[in-house]
């Protein structure tokens, strides 16, 4: 009874702990002190290149007395062009004006405003926007949120109209420029926002409309009001591409550190929907309900204390982050086809992989062709593990980015095919699966315990300039980290007895799911209840048999159970820290879920033109229609190492619920193909090969009749002798490679 109990107790005491593990939050950056007055700074298309102390001393200055970041500026269209950009900060949600998306350069704030009297504007179009915005886009965003939270609000400048501007239109206090007497405007109102100008063009142009910027705000920082906090923002894109830009708090506070917020959680990363959190918070307002979605910045240590170095990082940032979005689609698209042609070729060697056991059949494949596949399938599976290692090289500073790239990839790929070819566990038929699947988790899980600093802006795993996320565990590591910890947990628990096979399935994955889901980690809460439906299918089916109903019951129970528990964790934190699933929920209680379920949904249309969505397909047409076939050898697999056949289930599972609550359409699927498909292939390959390695060689007769015998008894002795021919005590073994008798 100990025995059969203790097993199960194991595998709910490894799941109760990985579930707690998830109950922390890595302490954000302390508030600073409120103040009297907030003047924002604007100023479309400033990027830390554009900064220097020559040029711009003044933005210089603030940078090294201030708290500095890299600034998204996602918006409700891409790119963000001014409009859009100014409309969003004043909305503190993404929002776009109504003229529809921008395929090329970006137009100017080209808005209408009326001036009724001397003091205040009206924008005649602004009841249109908020209707375009509450009505056409999945954000709810409402334009003038923020003004609406203040008392009085000031603009200058035409671009200040369009974030200052109430949803009904009306800007309190407005100048077309800068007065000449700056400190009388910035008094009048609690809330102050400057549109500075644009930075457009290149070379000389570029540097005369950065000193341009420069210079009005050295006017407001002479002119400032006491107890202020300044926000300097490239609130905007000007061209096509989109690219990050200028973000500086510069006030009581905010000395000499880093900019952070929750909605990023990364050091020295902020977004534009932050910026009216962070004035209200520290105007000591409150913050409108399920209005703004971002979240209030703060100031954390560790910058460095060289300037220049400091103002560097985010320059390399935002040049790593344009380079990676075109050497990732080429690097997908040359994946995906290398192994579409890897895939259509292995299909004819499945078919020859088995060896006939009788004369007259089709020779067997030369071990040396089998060989060859099998060090080409193991590099396919390692091609996303390596170009995540590439990133550890700072590829994007060269002139030829993508070339450089390419054969960082190549080598690190090379390496590690060499080193999983060579050791001694690669000759056992799950050796290669166990090596890959555990060199390829161990790369994502080194990633993620090091602040995933790989994955950020890299080609394998998530851009910036995109907005979806900024730290943790990105949809690509995902679906590596799934794939890696399954086959790994697999391959393990076919080594250890029956019993013990589902609390060894349950520790590997409740390691999974406190890398993926923790907050000190991963921070992806659907990938780790994604993870844990795949861990209790894998966990049910692992000593072999079907998915019965009462497997499939305790299964869906423990998965449910652990999602509940994570729900009530990220539930009971604040507003400001919960993760997707809890701001789901909240959204769900206060009427709104609807909205984030037409994001979801949108999100994961959008991706279907991916190429790993490509890969997905290929992957699950190789497995239906080759690898699943009787020929095939995967059906022989799952008899072998009912394990493996669980692992892979349990895969299938969390790439599609991974996939469908993460808004990433196939793209995690995709992920899990690219390491498991080749996997699972090379171990088809070699059951097929080693199939008749347990049946006995026949034997040649001799050809000496047996005595008639009659009725029964001779049925049975023609049945036990060989049909009515004796065998002959002399054997003469047959050679079932050539079918050649051996003298």
């Amino acid at each position: 009874m100990l025995r059969r109990v203790l097993p199960p107790l194991f595998g709910v005491a490894i799941a109760v702990v990985s579930t707690i593990s998830l109950a922390g939050r890595p302490a954000g950056g302390a508030l600073a002190d409120t103040v009297d007055y907030v003047v924002i700074v604007g100023a479309a298309g400033l990027r830390w290149d554009d900064v220097d102390p020559i040029n711009t001393p003044t933005l210089w200055r603030m940078a090294e007395e201030g708290s500095i970041g890299s600034l998204s500026v996602r918006s409700a269209h891409q790119p963000t062009c001014p409009a859009d950009g100014w409309l969003t900060m004043g909305a503190g949600n993404f929002a776009a004006w109504h003229q529809g998306e921008t395929t090329g350069p970006c137009p100017p704030v080209n808005v209408q405003i009326g001036r009724p009297d001397n003091l205040g504007a009206n924008l005649p179009d602004q009841r249109s926007v908020v209707s375009y915005n509450k009505e056409k886009l999945p954000w709810g965003a409402v334009p003038g949120a923020l003004a609406e939270s203040v008392r009085c609000t000031v603009a200058v400048g035409s671009g200040a109209a369009v974030a200052a501007a109430r949803p009904f239109g009306r800007v309190d206090r407005y100048e077309p420029t800068l007065p000449a007497n700056v400190s009388d405007l910035l008094d009048d109102c609690v809330l102050s926002i400057v549109d500075a100008g644009t930075v457009t063009g290149e070379g000389p142009e570029r540097r005369s409309a950065a000193r341009q910027i420069d210079r009005s705000l050295a006017r407001v920082l002479d002119d400032r009001p006491a107890r202020s906090l300044i926000l300097v923002a490239g609130v905007s894109d000007t061209e096509p591409q989109t690219r990050l830009h200028v973000a500086i708090a510069h006030g009581n506070g905010w000395q000499r550190g880093w900019l952070t917020s929750a909605s990023t959680g990364r050091d020295g990363y902020l977004q534009l929907v932050d910026i009216a959190p962070t004035a209200l918070v520290a105007l000591g307002k409150p913050v409108p309900h399920g209005l703004f979605t971002g979240q209030s910045a703060s100031s954390v240590r560790g910058r460095p204390d060289d300037l220049k170095a400091a103002v560097t990082a985010p320059s390399d940032a935002d040049k790593e982050a344009g380079a990676q979005r075109s050497v990732a689609s080429w690097f997908f698209t040359v994946l995906v086809a290398a192994q579409v042609l890897l895939f259509a070729a292995i299909v004819p060697l499945l078919r020859r992989a088995r060896r006939h056991a009788l004369p007259g059949g089709p020779p067997a494949l030369p071990r040396r062709t089998v060989a060859v596949f099998e060090v080409l399938l193991v590099a396919s599976a390692l091609a996303i593990p390596a170009a995540l290692v590439a990133d550890a090289v700072p590829w994007w500073r060269a002139g030829h980015a993508g070339w450089l790239f390419a054969a960082v990839v190549l080598v690190v790929l090379a390496l590690a095919t060499a080193l999983v070819t060579a050791l001694r566990p690669y000759r056992r038929t799950l050796g290669p699966i166990a090596l890959v699947a555990g060199f390829s988790g161990l790369v994502v899980a080194v990633d993620v315990l090091t602040g995933a600093q790989l994955q950020l802006n890299g080609v394998a795993g998530y851009s910036a300039l995109e907005g979806g996320r900024y730290a943790g565990i990105g949809t690509v590591g995902l679906g590596v980290l799934i794939a890696g910890a399954l086959l790994t947990a697999g391959c393990l628990a076919q080594q250890v007895r029956r019993a013990w096979r589902p609390p060894v399935v349950v520790l590997v994955g409740g390691i999974g799911v406190m890398l993926v889901g923790s907050p000190y980690i991963g921070a992806d809460a659907v990938g780790a209840i994604a993870l844990t439906a795949g861990v209790c299918i894998a966990a049910a089916i692992s000593t072999g048999g079907w998915l019965t109903f009462a497997r499939l019951a305790w299964a869906t129970l423990a998965g449910l159970a652990v999602t509940a528990g994570f729900a009530a964790l990220d539930l009971s934190r604040p507003d400001a820290e919960r993760d997707r699933l809890g701001r789901f929920l909240t959204a769900l209680g206060d009427g709104t879920g609807g909205r984030a379920v037409q994001r979801a949904a949108a999100s994961s249309v959008g991706a279907l033109d991916s190429p790993l969505t490509v890969l997905a397909i290929v992957g699950a047409v190789l497995v239906w229609f080759a690898l699943l076939r009787p020929w095939g050898g995967l059906k022989r697999l799952f008899g072998i190492y009912p394990a493996i056949r669980a692992a892979m289930a349990g895969i299938a599972t969390a790439a599609v619920i991974g996939g469908v609550l993460g808004g990433s359409g196939l793209d995690v699927a995709g992920a899990v193909a690219a390491l498991t498909v080749p996997m699972a292939a090379l171990a088809a390959l070699r059951v097929l090969h080693h199939a008749s390695d347990r049946t006995q060689p026949p034997v040649v007769p001799l050809s000496v009749p047996v005595p008639a015998v009659a009725g029964e008894e001779a049925g049975d002795q023609r049945h036990e002798q060989g049909g009515g021919v004796r065998l002959s005590a002399e054997v003469l073994p047959w050679n079932p490679v050539d079918g050649a008798i051996n003298p």
